[in-house]
């Protein structure tokens, strides 16, 4: 909670970048709670690997702190720190190499509001096969396909963080779901 009696969803990122470049703890900790899970996600897609993929976020997380003064705002503060962390997962495949595993293993949570148990398991298994099968494709599709499902990111900001236009986000995001309903099949 901030000290204005304000809930934390109430605060703007922009707020909290302010408080944060005058030294808040609460304001850094708030932005690391609020981006972190999309940040994760954005790195385990470039790399592949839970371990490495939390050392990414990490690292990422701290670049961008140290460089939050020279944050300039053209693009929102997620933006950013998604584009920081994709840059500092593909160098660290740079540094340590690229894996052929896949670290993708578990589905994530089902909606609890799904009724019936079977279709739980068919749904689970189905999502399964989806997330192992978006693990073959090239990564900017990869990464245009996972930020646009699980982030819900707009094109313009897919574009910003695979280092692409708009446009190309959105071709690379449509070849991937084409590619994915094939493999589907």
């Amino acid at each position: 909670m901030t000290d204005d009696s304000r809930s934390d969803n109430e605060v703007s990122d922009a707020e909290l970048i302010e408080r944060a470049r005058l030294a808040d703890d609460a304001a850094l900790d708030l932005l690391v709670r609020r981006h972190h899970a999309s940040a994760y996600r954005v790195a385990l897609s470039i790399t592949r690997r839970d371990d490495v993929a939390q050392d990414v976020v990490q690292d990422a997380f701290i670049k961008a702190f140290r460089a939050l003064s020279g944050f300039r705002g053209d693009a929102s503060f997620r933006t950013w720190m998604m584009t920081i962390t994709a840059n500092e997962a593909r160098a660290t495949l740079r540094k340590r190499g690229r894996w052929s595993e896949s670290a993708i293993d578990d589905v994530g949570p089902i909606a609890a509001d799904e009724p019936d148990p079977a279709e739980q398991v068919v749904s689970g298994h189905e999502s399964a096969r989806a997330r192992a099968l978006l693990e073959t494709l090239p990564e900017k599709q990869r990464l245009s396909v996972s930020l646009r499902i699980d982030d819900g990111l707009s094109f313009r900001e897919i574009g910003e963080m695979i280092g692409s236009s708009e446009g190309a986000a959105r071709v690379n995001y449509f070849h991937g779901i084409r590619r994915l309903r094939e493999l589907m099949e």
